[in-house]
């Protein structure tokens, strides 16, 4: 059997089950993935809109061959079978936002009223939230004293990076970015070398790196100066600034090489405090031993405490998704 029959039957078959259930039953909405970490921020997204009428179903796009990706979700229900009241895809936006229709993906995505896309790069870039990544230490260590600022960090971070990234955006848009990729952006985008005592030189080491690459592209493109300017507009007027633009990059990068490891080692410190604030304050050896244990064993990993992360729900972009959530639900599809 063909995956466009395959999947349009099981398009037709959610209506048809739906169709079948009594009046008072609540209606079954599927929304389908990208993979196994997109279900949990999706099951976020949409809990909020389930009531005694409706509830979602979050799954990967196959359960036969277990394929999943961005791709493989648009394939499979824009090629195949019609999304529709009873079946939606939700995906990272990644470029297809910013790129605002300008390739066949980004068509799609932002064409069809049942696609839903996170407006940031990716879920990623929500569990990287600035203002919420203090309570993701919070969480980790159980030590809350402030110890970095994490929002003047990245909004240093962005600024910096602004000017490269609108490249970034405008190459992708014109079709010249195998001249720079997403890959070659990432590599600049990396503040190695960060220090939570004394952030200011990673700081200055991207700076130098962003303005060494905007010379190379400028004489690349000597010509590009208006076209340049036209997309910063544009893509400012998509919401992007450039105190946020942390927030539009690579989610994996930003994930993995930026706020990962600045993490570990704000983390790192926070625990040596509190370990040191039990060894001081014990009274003898067994109290200062068990509180240890007991400290230790109340610890978490700093990776499955960001993917839990739910301190982007305030944040603008996902604001905007909910609005399109909303939207859809309140035209009756």
């Amino acid at each position: 059997m063909s995956r466009r029959l395959r999947d349009n039957i099981n398009n037709r078959y959610v209506e048809a089950a739906n169709a079948l259930t009594s009046k008072k039953a609540r209606h079954r909405i599927v929304a389908y993935v990208e993979s196994y970490d997109d279900i949990y921020f999706w099951r976020t997204v949409l809990s909020e809109f389930e009531n005694e009428k409706r509830y979602f179903e979050v799954m990967l796009p196959s359960k036969i061959n277990l394929t999943r990706g961005k791709k493989s979700v648009l394939m499979n229900f824009l090629e195949g079978a019609p999304l529709g009241r009873d079946m939606i895809a939700c995906v990272d936006a990644d470029y297809d936002f910013l790129v605002q229709g300008r390739t066949v993906q980004s068509r799609k995505v932002l064409d069809s009223p049942y696609v839903f896309h996170t407006y940031v790069y990716a879920i990623e870039n929500y569990q990287c939230y600035a203002p919420s990544l203090h309570n993701v230490c919070v969480s980790v260590t159980l030590n809350d004293h402030r110890i970095f600022d994490f929002r003047e960090y990245f909004r240093q971070f962005s600024e910096v990076l602004f000017p490269l990234f609108v490249w970034s955006v405008m190459l992708y848009r014109n079709g010249n970015y195998p001249k720079f990729s997403i890959s070659d952006f990432n590599r600049i985008a990396d503040p190695g070398g960060f220090s939570v005592q004394n952030p200011e030189p990673s700081i200055a080491k991207l700076k130098r790196k962003v303005r060494t690459k905007i010379n190379d592209l400028q004489r690349q493109f000597p010509d590009a100066k208006d076209e340049y300017l036209a997309t910063k507009e544009d893509i400012k007027a998509l919401g992007v600034t450039a105190q946020t633009t942390y927030l539009y990059i690579q989610g994996h990068h930003l994930f993995d090489t930026v706020v990962s490891p600045m993490l570990s080692k704000v983390c790192n410190l926070l625990r040596q405090e509190r370990q040191n604030e039990i060894y001081h304050a014990s009274a003898h050896k067994t109290q200062k031993r068990n509180e240890m244990t007991c400290y230790e064993n109340s610890l978490q990993d700093i990776k499955v405490m960001l993917k839990k992360n739910t301190g982007y729900l305030t944040s603008e972009p996902f604001r905007r998704l909910q609005d399109d959530v909303r939207r859809y639900l309140e035209t009756g599809t």
